[in-house]
């Protein structure tokens, strides 16, 4: 039985959803967003409330019920907040500078690295050596940071790199001489 699944996903005020098919319409403030659920699960629309309801007793249909539900909840915080992610850059030379749409990262490399910022994601750098990304779409969001801190990851040894705002870092002991 699923935690998450069986979670009824509530509409706050100012937020409709439409359902048609197995595709579900969310629509709110901050603009509208769909998806569309597989074969394996039911979702029913009913006096402010979604509820995802697995369709048999199949471990594929049990494996959808969480996660269908998670992506509602998803469309339903997107359309009334937006999510974000922080990142902080650590390193000697190390930093960041927004150029109209696109994203100027030093990170020690021979050369600059231009990241272009996708439609849908709005980045921001209050300071050179941290990245605010925000958007609608976790998923979006939480794929352009990773591809931003796949440029240079922290390493173990003295901490540099990009890493998320809070992220703890294990640290290695240097060789003994």
């Amino acid at each position: 039985m699923s935690r998450i699944g069986k979670q009824p996903v509530e509409l706050p005020s100012g937020v409709s959803a439409s359902l048609s098919g197995q595709t579900i319409e969310v629509k709110g403030p901050k603009g509208a967003m769909s998806f569309t659920a597989t074969d394996d699960v039911t979702i029913t629309v009913e006096d402010n409330v979604i509820k995802v309801d697995p369709r048999g007793k199949s471990k594929r249909a049990r494996q959808q019920w969480g996660m269908s539900r998670t992506m509602v909840a998803n469309l339903v915080h997107g359309v009334t907040e937006t999510f974000k992610k922080e990142l902080e850059i650590q390193g000697v030379g190390y930093r960041a500078q927004l150029q109209g749409n696109v994203l100027r990262l030093n990170l020690g490399l021979s050369h600059d690295v231009d990241f272009p910022i996708p439609d849908g994601v709005t980045v921001t750098v209050p300071k050179q050596t941290e990245i605010v990304i925000e958007g609608q779409d976790a998923q979006l969001v939480g794929q352009v940071a990773a591809n931003i801190r796949d440029w240079r990851r922290p390493e173990p040894y003295k901490g540099k790199g990009i890493r998320y705002k809070g992220e703890f870092i294990f640290r290695k002991e240097g060789k003994k001489k």
